[in-house]
């Protein structure tokens, strides 16, 4: 079973902290061209659908206790 983090990085450290993990073989960035179409088509959609329904957005500490109970 893998163990899954849930981090927040400042955004001064977020740059230099994905270069490190790089650098180290720890995360590979895909580029764009490696997202099917079908994927952006749906974050599209799932986009437009909260900005015309923004009560369906969850709070992000809401989503974390969700994710904690399981």
């Amino acid at each position: 079973m893998s163990l899954t983090y849930h981090i927040r990085i400042k955004k001064d450290y977020a740059a230099s902290l994905i270069e490190d993990l790089q650098k180290m073989d720890a995360i590979r960035l895909i580029t764009e061209n490696e997202v099917p179409q079908w994927q952006i088509d749906e974050v599209n959609q799932r986009i437009k659908k909260y900005e015309n329904k923004p009560e369906l957005l969850l709070d992000e500490d809401v989503v974390f206790k969700i994710l904690d109970a399981e």
